[in-house]
This record gives structure tokens, sequence and C-alpha cells, in this order.
């Protein structure tokens, strides 16, 4: 059986400097040999208007709309699986990230309350299966308050997906991966991503 894979990117890098860009490809090199048959969609969020735009109070009555919120939404629904991609920016995901975020965490779509014990709320996108690619400057655990991969894997759980253990690559700013192109730094944690790749 094939699934449709829909791979997100969150980065205002160059793809050809871009850490997280090149973890992403040598997943989908290990992932795509193991499922052949498999339909990659690639959405970069630099050119999608829809990520351009934050919400504001002056724009908060039109935000939520088909183009920029229900079409994505739907192919949310329409995929098998997600590949979600972001580096760290300011200790957080990416603004392009955010703003996808915004646009589809939307209530009765995505998740509700409805039906739902006091505080809970029932995740809407439950056909999804979501791999989370990070990437940080600094080593793992310096900025315990900035987790982006906690937060990502937090939020698509809300919404009902199952959600493997998020790839981090962390420490691109310092030597040795510093020194070395994204694709040499992303096969430094090459058995994590094949490990990944086979469970995914």
């Amino acid at each position: 059986m094939s699934n449709k894979v829909l791979v997100i990117s969150g980065t205002v890098t160059a793809p050809e400097k871009s850490y997280s860009i090149g973890v992403v490809n040598l997943f989908l090199e290990h992932y795509t040999k193991l499922n052949p048959n498999d339909e990659i969609i690639h959405l970069d969020l630099n050119n999608e208007p829809m990520a351009q735009k934050t919400l504001t109070r002056d724009n908060f009555s039109t935000f939520f709309n088909e183009k920029d919120s229900l079409e994505y939404i739907k192919q949310l629904k329409s995929v098998d699986k997600v590949i979600i991609s972001s580096p760290m920016n300011n200790f957080a995901v990416s603004g392009l990230i955010k703003n996808y975020l915004d646009h589809v965490l939307l209530a009765d779509q995505t998740f509700s309350y409805k039906y739902s014990k006091k505080g809970d709320a029932i995740g809407l996108l439950d056909n999804l299966k979501v791999q989370i690619i990070t990437t940080q400057g600094a080593p793992k655990g310096w900025y315990p308050f900035g987790d982006h991969s906690a937060f990502l894997k937090g939020t698509f759980e809300f919404v009902g997906a199952d959600v493997k253990e998020p790839i981090l690559l962390a420490g691109t700013k310092v030597a040795p991966l510093s020194g070395q192109t994204p694709i040499e730094a992303a096969k430094s944690i090459e058995d994590v991503v094949v490990n990944a790749a086979q469970c995914f």
C-alpha cells in the first residue's frame, strides 16, 4: 500500500545552506528506498503567501479563510504522513512554521471540544503520522526554554496525529558541525535518521 507524504519546510535559509533541509533530504533518501511507491508532496512555506501572514487584531476577522486555512487543512486531511522541518529561530520554530500552524489550528476543523472531557480537546487529524525534523545552532539542552521540537510534537499530538520521536540536529553553529556542509552534518546523525525512516 502506498502513502501520500507531505513534506513541509519552514527554513528561511537558502536550500543549499540549510541544515534542516540537509537532514530532510537524508531522511527522504532512506525513506524512499524503503517506500518507493509513496507519493512525496513538497510544501516550501517560503512560496506560500499564507505563511507570510501573521495574525493581528486588524486581520483577525479575515485571517481564517478558504484560501489561507481550509485549503491547507484539506491537504492535511488528504495525506497519510507529514514530515515537518524547522530550524530554531530565536529559541522557537521559524515564523513561517508559526504562521502555518496559526492558519491550520482551527477549532472544529483540526480539533474540537465537542463531546470532549472538560479541559480536553479531540484531535481531528488522527489520519496523520508525523515525523518532526529540527535543527539548532546551540548544542542540545543549552536553551531548555526554547525546545521547538517539543512544541511541534505537542502541537501535532493535540490535533490527534501519531507523532514519532523528533529528529534533532543540534550544535550547527559550533565545531565540528559549523565547519561542515548541511549533508555532512546530517550524516553525523545518520543512524538516528535511518532508524526513524524505518519506523515511519
